[in-house]
């Protein structure tokens, strides 16, 4: 009977342990991490050989970039007095023109294809003037060429045929500004919503940072990044590399070394954010060679790494602000 009744005890303890553990829900699993943000941009958007460059990337790597166009390369040199910027007098500009009508027409292919693409087309105003001391109505004014130029394109040029829906694109698809030289200004903040805009690419902050919306405008900031040996903080784009490793004057005996140089400090600036908080990496380019081309060799490095990986995605300004929940203007609304 003492057997029994100990055989009897020892099973109620074990379904009482049994009991306790089944009580104690399984821990919740650990959230999973947002995707990694990569946004390249293009400022300027000049070389037709660099837009057709640039959308090959894109192809190999699944990425979407956003080309800030000068609309002074939508002018040849016929029609280069259709624009006047503020305080100028008809067809001045601080980056030239256009070298040709031929050259415009593939510019205007290349633009077209990379809207088809998915690409983000936006603004890097016209003539790259210093616009920090330019009044709200100055900056209006500027904007007006810009979307003018683009959507007239063609005709002010005599270039046939025009593609179907291009007076809508040019209207409706361009949301989004960088100002040239980084330069800004109250009068600028000002001006952007006034025109339509709904995101500016002209800051810069001390490391990737997330755009705040502020007055109706979502800013977005190149961050400064560690570089070369000694890791000096340097702004995320191919102009400011291109200074601090060669003063601004072309060495392409050094080629290979500024694009490792490059390509590293891009990597590390990547994998802080991917191995910690996943903040948006924003990597400023233009289309201009510098240094043999270290700079775009690094970038395909780079890309062809990194935008290919399924928990991180390469896309545009455009495509960061509608996920956001802002509403763009629609294509051909």
């Amino acid at each position: 009977m003492s057997c029994l009744c100990r055989v009897v005890a020892f099973s109620l303890a074990s379904l009482a342990a049994a009991g306790g553990a089944l009580a104690d829900p399984p821990a919740p699993p650990m959230p999973a991490k947002p995707k990694q943000v990569v946004i390249i941009s293009f400022d300027s958007a000049r070389d037709v050989s660099q837009w057709k460059r640039s959308r090959a990337l894109a192809q190999r790597t699944g990425a979407h970039f956003t080309y800030f166009l000068s609309c002074v390369f939508l002018l040849s040199p016929e029609t280069r007095k259709e624009y006047t910027a503020p305080g100028k007098t008809a067809g001045k500009s601080n980056i030239g023109f256009a070298a040709s009508k031929q050259e415009v027409a593939e510019r205007l292919e290349q633009i077209g294809l990379a809207a088809l693409e998915g690409h983000d087309v936006a603004s890097h105003a016209c003539g790259h003037f210093d616009g920090k001391d330019w009044s709200k109505a100055d900056w209006l004014k500027e904007f007006a060429w810009f979307e003018h130029i683009l959507e007239n394109a063609y005709t002010i040029n005599g270039i046939t045929p025009e593609p179907e829906g291009w007076h809508a694109f040019a209207r409706h698809a361009v949301i989004g500004f960088r100002a040239p030289y980084l330069s800004t200004s109250k009068a600028l903040y000002e001006a952007l919503p006034a025109a339509g805009y709904q995101f500016d690419a002209s800051g810069v902050s001390q490391g990737p940072a997330r755009p705040p919306t502020v007055g109706g405008i979502t800013r977005f900031s190149l961050p400064q990044i560690p570089e070369g040996p000694k890791s000096r903080p340097v702004i995320a784009m191919d102009y400011n590399l291109y200074v601090r490793h060669s003063g601004g004057f072309e060495r392409p005996s050094q080629a290979d070394e500024f694009a490792n140089r490059t390509y590293d400090a891009f990597r590390a600036a990547f994998d802080a954010q991917y191995q910690g908080k996943r903040i948006p990496l924003e990597l400023g380019f233009h289309f201009t060679l510098m240094n043999d081309g270290a700079y775009w060799n690094a970038l395909e490095r780079f890309a062809g790494e990194v935008c290919v990986k399924s928990d991180v995605e390469c896309i545009s300004f455009r495509d960061y602000v509608e996920r956001q929940g802002m509403k763009p203007k629609a294509v051909g609304g």
